[in-house]
């Protein structure tokens, strides 16, 4: 019996070690992050390497564990049925995401459309941070210059990937390889103008006062939801070049490449965004004075 063939299209994974390995790793980054803010078990403050300990020890199990989803892939082991589950796991990944950002979208229209309800509180410092919108002395980013570029950036990004994405679906591997990577060079490009702009903005403060008694809630919620945005984008950037390196070494097929599709999920899911925090936190919700 023990030899019998597999009747079930589900596939049953070996003994794993990582989540018990994960959930190590995870607890001793918190409570290193707790040490490093205030201390803890008779350790000061300021002290990191706990952090960093448990982080290392996160990354090595996302690394390891996604590395045996990858083998898995390639045996054979995502059936139809495996694979409905997986894009299940994405989408409720990527709603999880979005209400994310819900939330700073949430305080955004909370301060540019009902700042002076709040404004009316007795609570000194209430009435301070929710006084003017935006508040007095602050200079907003202009919208058509970096953020405007940057939107160009991901709106061509995701035609490329869309590109390369049917490029795979029809077995052309060499225009999906193109693609691919005139995708990641767009990501890489938006990170690093989005960069080049919060150098100004922090450092030589040619767009946005940084300075907490004029930027208050705003600069906090600006900073935020942009910010999260694009370590989104670097994340995206990682996992297309992930499916890059498994294209090139021969992997996905135009029937199987779930990999690759979660990616441009992910992707489109980033570009959305952005476009909504161009729309609003750049250009409309800034001008409800």
């Amino acid at each position: 019996m023990a030899n019998d063939a597999v009747k079930h299209d589900y596939h049953l994974v070996n003994p794993s070690p990582w989540p018990l390995v994960g959930s190590i790793a995870a607890l001793v980054m918190a409570l290193g992050g707790v040490i490093w803010m205030k201390g803890l078990f008779g350790l000061e403050k300021h002290n990191p390497w706990i952090f960093f300990l448990g982080l290392a020890g996160v990354l090595y199990t996302m690394l390891g564990w996604w590395m045996d989803v990858v083998k898995e892939a390639n045996e054979g082991d995502h059936t139809p049925v495996v694979s409905i589950g997986l894009r299940y796991g994405m989408v409720l990944f990527i709603a999880s995401e979005v209400m994310f950002f819900v939330a700073w979208f949430w305080i955004f229209f909370e301060m540019a459309l009902f700042h002076h309800v709040r404004a009316a509180s007795a609570i000194d410092d209430v009435r301070a941070a929710w006084a003017t919108w935006p508040p007095k002395g602050v200079e907003l980013v202009p919208a058509f210059h970096l953020p405007l570029v940057n939107t160009l950036t991901l709106l061509l990004s995701g035609t490329t990937v869309t590109w390369a994405h049917h490029a795979l679906q029809s077995g052309d591997r060499r225009g999906a390889k193109i693609g691919l990577l005139l995708t990641i060079l767009l990501g890489v490009l938006f990170t690093s103008i989005q960069a080049y702009e919060y150098h100004h903005i922090l450092t030589e403060k040619l767009f946005f006062s940084t300075d907490a008694s004029s930027s208050g809630l705003y600069g906090s919620a600006f900073f935020m939801a942009t910010g999260f945005h694009g370590f989104h984008v670097i994340i995206g950037t990682i996992f297309l070049t992930v499916c890059l390196i498994r294209l090139l070494a021969g992997g996905f097929t135009p029937k199987q490449h779930f990999g690759f599709e979660a990616a441009a999920w992910y992707w489109h899911f980033v570009d959305v965004v952005w476009l909504f925090l161009f729309a609003f936190v750049y250009i409309i919700l800034p001008g409800l004075h």
